[in-house]
């Protein structure tokens, strides 16, 4: 009987908004596996009597970067973590897009601004300014040009607070064609969904934002899957991902580009899609039944 870690965040006194957890634990243990929820920063886990450490909703991580590291880190170190931890690293800092556009697939033109750096913002066009870590839509915001006083103040605030930002056009597909999520689990895809635009014109970037505004059930074009599967193609150590989701929005010329890659703690929005369950329990028990990783030291 394996045993199972499904890693997570500590809400506090919020309800949790992994709707998808109770049930997935539910169905590995029907499954047979020994599975539990727990939270990523519990200090009296024992992560090393562990088969398989699934990391799954550690949605508080980006808040918390260099922690979050170390503790991928020495969990990898002590058991099988999905997904791997030099995977979870590099995926971390979205500045990745730009070693996925040099290996040729189809991305949304990004710049980085790093701390110290000139608030060099576009002045003809559009643009959303984001951090390369990040989640839901946090320090993320839309500009038109005569924004550019609002925009630096941003930038000012995230380089106080050690962000790196990114800065992309505002990509008018959106709008007509939303934002499209292939996830694929177990070395297949296994549902897509398709989202509305998370960012409205003259949302502060420090508001909540709604991460998934009209979310529905998506059946992905032969194009879609082409780049999302070069996507992951052409990630350092792709062949041992459990899961990803693949982001894609339509370019001016109407052809899919990658948004966003997420190898961390995707939603699986297994409520919007219940058919998935059973394909995502079988491929992390047969994950948790291979034999343990080489150990590297604790």
């Amino acid at each position: 009987m394996p045993r199972i870690a499904l890693a997570t965040y500590d809400p506090g006194a919020a309800p949790g908004k992994d709707t998808d957890l109770p049930e997935l634990v539910r169905a590995l243990r029907d499954a047979g596996a020994e599975a539990e929820a727990r939270y990523w920063d519990d200090p009296d886990a024992d992560w090393g009597g562990y088969d398989l450490v699934v990391i799954r909703s550690t949605w508080d991580y980006s808040w918390r970067a260099a922690e979050f590291g170390a503790w991928v880190d020495r969990v990898g170190a002590l058991t099988r973590l999905a997904n791997p931890a030099p995977v979870v690293r590099w995926n971390t800092d979205k500045r990745y897009l730009g070693e996925l556009a040099a290996a040729g697939v189809p991305t949304v033109p990004t710049r980085y601004i790093a701390p110290g750096e000139a608030a060099d913002l576009p002045d003809d066009h559009e643009y959303v300014i984001k951090p390369t870590s990040g989640a839901g839509a946090r320090f993320a915001a839309r500009y038109t040009p005569d924004r550019h006083e609002t925009a630096v103040r941003q930038l000012a605030r995230m380089h106080a607070e050690g962000f790196t930002a990114m800065v992309q056009p505002y990509v008018r597909g959106i709008d007509a064609s939303g934002e499209r999520a292939l996830q694929f689990f177990g070395g297949g895809l296994l549902h897509a969904s398709r989202k509305g635009a998370v960012l409205a014109p003259g949302t502060p970037y420090d508001a909540e934002k709604v991460a998934h505004p009209g979310l529905e059930r998506w059946r992905p074009t032969d194009a879609e899957v082409a780049v999302a599967e070069k996507a992951l193609g052409s990630v350092p150590g792709g062949s041992e991902l459990l899961y990803a989701r693949v982001d894609l929005v339509d370019g001016e010329d109407g052809e899919p580009r990658l948004m966003e890659l997420e190898l961390v703690e995707p939603n699986l929005f297994l409520w919007l899609h219940p058919g998935s369950l059973e394909r995502v329990v079988e491929a992390i028990v047969e994950t948790a039944e291979q034999a343990p990783p080489a150990a590297s030291g604790a």
